[in-house]
This record gives structure tokens, C-alpha cells and sequence, in this order.
């Protein structure tokens, strides 16, 4: 019996649209005090230096456009409008279908990108604990099974895997891809002379420098034979008083 289809409720998102949601959750879960978010709040979460690849700079017309666009998505709602500031949260839970653990994989990969398993731990820790990389193994065996997480290494791949999220657009998707089986082709043909150059055995001479040594030895010795023969020579004539 094949198992059922689970119906997609998310599409999607442009690099900035994922870079304000990877924000939204972030602060979601590591400054709750301070959420839902003022578009001030997101401009600067968005433009931060550190986690985040690439760098941006976007300013409040940007991040407001994007609100729009994410909000017809169902991804994003507007809070606490009227006469107060306004502010915007996040509905991943419903949009992804997602655990919290879930999210802040999700979440992270979001805000950088392709990442090793190592890494993801390290930095989804800071908005939901993951005591050992196994823990982690499980949440991103379950989010590939719903096209939420990719694995861009080969199969078999122990140590290193590196993986993404599913949120790419098909085209955007294929160019990580390729630019992702490119660098690892590069890096085996990097590492490929070192490893041979640790166990290559010192390769033996040239014949024609067997050889050549030979025939200096030969005439080595043809002209100490002269040498001694032209001396006898002169001996033998002044013996003959010649």
C-alpha cells in the first residue's frame, strides 16, 4: 500500500523573503520579549553581521515590501495595528507544519544557507537545545521527508554531511546545487596529490644516468692507462739518450 500524500501548505520564497522569516524566528525564540517585531526591529535583524550569509542591507521600504508579499503567502501576519506601532510575527508552525525543534532547524538554515550537521547543531542550540548530533539526525530525517531539508552530499557520506533547506526555487535551488558538487569536486582534486605524495616511493633514475655514469668510469681509467704509457714513453727515450 503506498503511504499517503501529505498536501504541501507552503511554496517557495525569494532569498530576502526567507531572510526575514529566518529573522522573525530567531527573535521569536531567543528575545521573546520583544515580539512580535517592529519593521525597525526586522531591518536591523535582517542587516546583522553575525549569522547570517550573505550580509545584507535592506532598509524599511524593503523589509515592508517583503512583509507584503510574505503576508499574501499566509507565512506572516500584522499585529497590533490602529494607532500603535505596527508589528509583524510569524506562522510557520501552521504554514510549515513544524515541531519547535523543527523550526529552529528550519530556521537556521534559513538565515545561512547550506551548512554542515556540526554547524546546524551548533547554532539551532541557541533557539532550541540539541545535546548530541544524533538528536539533531532525527529532526532532519523527519523534515526530509517532507521536502523541508535537502542533503546536498553523496550517499554514504559520514562525516561533513552538508545539508539546506527545501525552500529554494527550482532555479535557485539547481545553481546551490551545482556550485555545491563543484566544491567538492575541487576539493578532492585538491587533497588528491597530497594523499599520493604519502605514499609514493621515491622513483628510480633515468637508464641514460646509469649509463653515462658507466662511461665516465671507463674513461677514468683509459686516461690514467695513457698517462702511463706516455710516461714510459719519455723513460724509455731518455734511457736512448734521445
Amino acid at each position: 500500500m503506498s503511504s499517503p500524500v501529505v498536501e504541501r501548505t507552503w511554496v517557495p520564497l525569494s532569498p530576502r523573503e526567507r531572510r526575514v522569516l529566518g529573522v522573525l524566528v530567531e527573535k521569536a525564540k531567543t528575545t521573546p520579549e520583544y515580539y512580535p517585531l517592529t519593521i525597525a526591529a526586522i531591518v536591523t535583524g535582517c542587516n546583522q553581521k553575525s549569522n547570517r550569509d550573505p550580509v545584507t542591507d535592506y532598509d524599511a521600504d524593503d523589509v515592508e515590501d517583503i512583509l507584503q508579499d510574505l503576508r499574501h503567502k499566509g507565512a506572516v501576519i500584522m499585529v497590533e495595528a490602529g494607532g500603535r506601532v505596527v508589528r509583524w510575527k510569524h506562522t510557520l508552525y501552521d504554514w510549515l507544519k513544524v515541531s519547535k525543534v523543527e523550526l529552529a532547524v528550519v530556521a537556521e538554515l534559513l538565515l545561512r544557507g547550506p551548512q554542515t550537521e556540526g554547524d546546524l547543531r551548533s547554532r539551532a542550540s541557541r533557539m532550541e537545545p540539541f545535546p548530541d548530533l544524533p538528536a539533531l539526525q532525527v529532526v532532519l530525517e523527519a523534515l526530509a521527508a517532507r521536502d523541508l531539508v535537502i542533503n546536498l552530499s553523496p550517499p554514504g557520506q559520514k562525516r561533513g554531511v552538508m545539508v539546506t533547506h527545501g525552500l529554494y526555487p527550482p532555479q535557485e535551488f539547481e545553481k546551490v546545487r551545482t556550485a555545491f558538487a563543484q566544491a567538492a569536486i575541487a576539493g578532492d582534486e585538491d587533497e588528491r596529490p597530497v594523499r599520493h605524495a604519502a605514499v609514493r616511493s621515491e622513483p628510480s633514475p633515468p637508464a641514460w644516468v646509469a649509463e653515462t655514469t658507466a662511461l665516465r668510469a671507463e674513461l677514468d681509467v683509459l686516461r690514467k692507462t695513457i698517462e702511463a704509457l706516455a710516461a714510459e714513453v719519455r723513460d724509455l727515450k731518455t734511457e736512448l739518450g734521445a
